[in-house]
């Protein structure tokens, strides 16, 4: 970990990788207990090959990191996905830099569209805020079902339908060009309020739903209003 990293818009030349991606993906996802949309490697050599993805490598040409770019409903939506990094290399800072270089290459190749993410991770949801991205409820999404499908992999894809889509375990975060603070603006508030996002999301990855729909222990809850925006529990 000595060695300088190497974060850059990935290529051709980067399809060797795609099996050591994806792999950690997936054993990424059962450690959480939670569960991403699968990726096969021909699907992520893809994305490299189109140069919609972003890399990190050592400059021996260690693994390090990847995240790519996603595109639904006719490209007003676009997705930042499959942020993962190499467990030698987890909190060292690569997964915030790797999130702001497929973030302007996002802007870059797509200025219209709005970005979005789905994230059960609180340090994901730091770093999209540091970027601009606020919550928002799942009705602001692309309703592209080719997206939702993808969710089909996921252990909490039963939660995601029964809520018809409204709602799951994962948190929703939305950047859109057109209408949005400035990311000082959200990152100020994602601090202000991270003790008690990180409260919300215990609770709620702990499928504490049915508690929380109830009204008698919901009305303790000293923030009701904004559990319900943060969390889309919607009626």
């Amino acid at each position: 970990m000595d060695q300088q990293i190497i974060i850059r818009v990935a290529n051709s030349n980067d399809v060797h990788y795609a099996k050591a991606i994806t792999d950690e993906m997936e054993a990424s996802a059962l450690a959480r207990g939670t569960g991403i949309a699968k990726r096969s490697p021909d699907y992520v050599s893809g994305k490299m090959q189109e140069g919609k993805a972003v890399i990190a490598h050592t400059e021996d040409g260690t693994w390090v990191g990847f995240c790519y770019i996603e595109a639904w409903g006719h490209d007003k939506f676009v997705a930042n996905s499959g942020l993962i990094v190499s467990p030698p290399f987890r909190k060292s800072g690569v997964a915030k830099q790797i999130k702001k270089t497929i973030f302007d290459l996002s802007r870059e190749k797509y200025p219209e569209s709005k970005i979005f993410g789905l994230t059960t991770g609180l340090a994901v949801m730091k770093i999209n805020s540091e970027l601009g991205y606020e919550p928002v409820t799942y009705s602001e999404l692309t309703d592209d079902d080719e997206f939702w499908k993808g969710c089909k992999a996921c252990v909490n894809y039963d939660i995601l339908m029964s809520k018809e889509r409204k709602n799951c375990m994962c948190t929703a975060m939305l950047y859109d060009p057109a209408d949005h603070y400035e990311a000082a603006e959200t990152a100020e508030d994602f601090n202000t309020n991270s003790k008690l996002y990180e409260r919300f999301m215990k609770v709620k990855q702990s499928r504490l739903l049915k508690l929380l729909r109830k009204k008698d222990p919901a009305s303790r809850l000293k923030n009701r209003s904004l559990l319900q925006y943060f969390f889309n529990l919607l009626p």
